[in-house]
């Protein structure tokens, strides 16, 4: 009889422990690898809309100029986790989140040109769903709320953003995705909404309270402010010269980098090599395919090859050669 599966409950509790979290990462690597592109792209989509509904959840209590520094940050961290949790419950594709897709491809499980195809068109996806929310939040005005606080928000956010150096930029998205993996880990440790949210939320809420780079919020935050500066809404003596379409790229693209580096190598990387590479994994990894059987035309001429070496063998070895 077969053995029965290993439900190691995680100190006590119902919690999925940390080794059977790390096998259900490398299924679910495998399945969004190979995830048909139009559902990944238009799961990519909602994604970076959930995310920018965070975002802008967050710049409502950054506006708030009654509120302290500490509790401005980390009570704007916890908001801004609704959008993780949109997308870890509600179901969607994070590009932040899919670093972790590297577990399964340093099982062989999946191929680097899938882990690559993933990524691209995940955050190209996220960029699509970021913009078309940004669109519909300046047409909806939101920027003018409390008096133009929120649009004054979000302009400082994003030149506090863009103005750092490459290498500051890199380093922040490495500490982000730390941070946001690790959140993704824990909830993935829970068997119920309320499991998951408690998990998620203080990952998250410590990446937001430290300024760290998520380069799918900042998707929304830098393409926000550029539109509020180059329609005019800017409040009086506030220099947002930086805010433009290179200051972006700036930001985004160290940003992405340091992301990949955080979640992928110091969350998925790290994890893997503690739980499948060191302590072998609950599950067996799946055999090598077999090679597949040759078409007829192949055969035939393997069959010759192998008829016309036992002719030339069959010479060598008569007395009259």
């Amino acid at each position: 009889m077969a053995d029965a599966p290993q439900e190691t409950e995680l100190f006590g509790s119902l919690a999925y422990s940390p080794a059977q979290i790390q096998d259900k990462v490398e299924k679910i690597g495998v399945k969004k690898a190979r995830m048909p592109f139009l559902a990944s792209f238009m799961l990519s989509v909602v994604a970076g809309g959930s995310i920018g509904l965070g975002g802008m959840f967050f710049c409502i209590v950054l506006a708030d100029p009654t509120l302290g520094f500490a509790i401005q940050r980390v009570l704007g961290g916890v908001v801004f986790s609704l959008g993780l949790a949109l997308v870890m419950i509600g179901g969607a594709e994070l590009f932040t989140g899919n670093c972790l897709i590297v577990m399964a491809w340093m099982n062989r499980q999946i191929r680097t040109s899938e882990v690559v195809a993933n990524w691209t068109t995940v955050w190209l996806g996220n960029l699509v769903g970021a913009l078309g929310l940004v669109f519909m939040v300046y047409m909806a005005h939101h920027a003018d709320l409390g008096g133009g606080l929120i649009g004054a928000a979000v302009l400082k956010l994003a030149v506090s953003k863009i103005t750092p150096d490459f290498i500051t930029i890199f380093f922040k998205g490495v500490l982000c995705n730390i941070l946001v993996c690790l959140g993704v880990w824990l909830a993935y440790a829970g068997r119920s909404v309320a499991d998951k949210m408690a998990g998620m939320v203080l990952p998250v809420a410590a990446f937001v309270a430290a300024g760290f780079e998520h380069c799918v919020a900042n998707m929304y935050f830098l393409p926000f402010a550029w539109l509020l500066a180059a329609t005019g809404q800017v409040p009086a003596g506030l220099d947002v010269s930086a805010i433009t379409l290179a200051g972006i790229v700036h930001n985004l693209i160290p940003a992405t980098l340091g992301n990949i580096v955080g979640g992928a190598g110091f969350v998925g990387f790290v994890y893997w090599a503690i739980y499948r590479k060191c302590l072998g994994g609950l599950s067996p990894l799946p055999a090598a395919r077999p090679t597949a059987e040759p078409t007829p035309l192949r055969q035939v001429a393997v069959n010759g090859a192998r008829m016309a070496a036992a002719r030339t063998e069959g010479r060598a070895d008569s007395p009259n050669h």
